[in-house]
């Protein structure tokens, strides 16, 4: 065991600790269990879960950030609603982030900064999204300055995600077999993992009402019904490219446009001991990073090795990683540039155990704090310590966290 690695599983009375990971099913945008859920009753049943599941009285949360990127009037408002409807006293200030993908982990992040200065004690770092409501057309501005977009970095950074995968796939030279080959893995364990409940402990039901012919249904959901059993690279390879007429990239090895929503309960170490709250992991670090545009996926290859120097780490003091699969083809990248073994079939591997984004969803605010409550879960099962999170960030970053098990 490194020093670093020895230093990190020290316990602290100013450590910030994880107190609650939780998350929502996540479910298929405009067909899915959240079709006709609206973003902020989603998040009002995580964040109410964070603190009555931990017997923590709400006037104790001094502030709550939420990742969401496709906010419907500026977001704050919706988020606030839904905290103030699930019983957290009017004093408790919230607010919105949006750094795209990595959103729900720098809410996490600057809550636990917050916690490390000293000028809160206890705060929920959070994010949601509705795909079903936020994302499409609606979403888009009308135009964008004809002097900034002079600068072709900055006018990159409107390629559609799609084309940046397969502009990471033709740089990298990483084949559609290969990509299929890695998002079926994906689908295969995710699909394992339902199996044998195993996302049971970090999923909270929430009971929504559905609309019907016969006036609207209460359905609970409570499973990730974007999963599928039985995909093979071979049922992937009969998919047509969905961005470019001769690309790689389709519908089966990018990531699910989806609904759902994960709250992360986070305090300094002493407080927690004091209230005598459990404590199920640790906040060790986080960094984001830039990179160009154009090839935004790789951005955890860049993110992970960051955040590592940062903490003195090695990546072989990592149990494992949860990178985010916003296509194979980048995630593909990320790990064959750190060295992370990824073709392993089973529940055992070093990357995305029990699947990724490809076969579970990606809703883009959420998926910062669903990793983590993934994380911990995965470190729980397996009786692991250090594992990473990772995601690549539209426009063109990566960002990465550090967390420790203490369960």
């Amino acid at each position: 065991m490194s020093a670093a690695r020895s230093k990190i599983l020290e316990k602290h009375d100013d450590d910030v600790v994880i107190v609650s990971a939780i998350r929502s099913a996540l479910t298929k945008s405009k067909k899915g269990g959240f079709k006709d859920t609206r973003p902020e009753e989603i998040l009002m049943n995580v964040l109410k879960h964070t603190y009555t599941s931990t017997k923590l009285d709400p006037a104790l949360i001094e502030d709550i950030v939420v990742g969401n990127v496709l906010p419907p009037s500026g977001g704050a408002s919706a988020a606030r609603m839904a905290a103030i409807a699930a019983g957290i006293p009017i004093a408790t200030p919230i607010t919105t982030v949006n750094r795209q993908c990595s959103s729900g982990l720098t809410a996490v992040s600057q809550i636990a900064n917050s916690i490390k200065s000293g000028q809160i004690d206890i705060g929920i770092g959070a994010g949601v999204e509705s795909m079903t409501f936020g994302y499409g057309a609606g979403a888009m501005p009308d135009g964008y300055s004809e002097l900034v977009l002079e600068n072709q970095e900055a006018e990159d950074c409107l390629i559609p995600m799609g084309i940046t995968s397969e502009n990471v796939a033709a740089d990298y030279n990483i084949s559609r077999e290969a990509q299929d080959t890695f998002a079926a893995l994906s689908f295969q364990k995710a699909a394992a993992a339902q199996k044998a409940n195993l996302f049971e402990p970090e999923i909270l039901p929430i009971r929504v009402k559905q609309v019907s012919p016969d006036g609207g249904k209460q359905f609970l959901v409570e499973h990730d019904d974007g999963v599928r059993d039985g995909v093979t690279a071979q049922s992937l390879a009969k998919l047509k490219p969905a961005f470019k007429k001769d690309g790689s990239t389709h519908a089966g090895n990018a990531s699910q446009v989806s609904d759902g929503a994960a709250a992360v309960l986070l305090a300094r170490r002493s407080v927690a001991k004091k209230l005598g709250l459990p404590i199920v992991g640790k906040f060790v670090a986080a960094q984001a990073v830039g990179v160009p545009p154009r090839i935004m996926g790789v951005g955890p290859a860049f993110a992970i090795p960051h955040v590592l120097k940062k903490t003195g780490l090695q990546m072989s003091d990592i149990d494992f990683f949860e990178i985010n699969e916003a296509f194979a083809s980048q995630a593909l990248f990320c790990c064959e540039q750190l060295g992370i073994p990824w073709k392993e079939a089973g529940l055992n591997g070093k990357v995305n155990r029990w699947g990724g984004a490809i076969a579970i969803g990606h809703p883009l605010g959420c998926t910062g704090a669903r990793q983590i409550a993934t994380g911990l879960n995965i470190a729980k099962h397996d009786n692991e310590k250090v594992f990473v999170t990772s995601m690549c960030i539209g426009s063109g970053m990566g960002m990465a966290g550090v967390f420790v098990n203490e369960q």
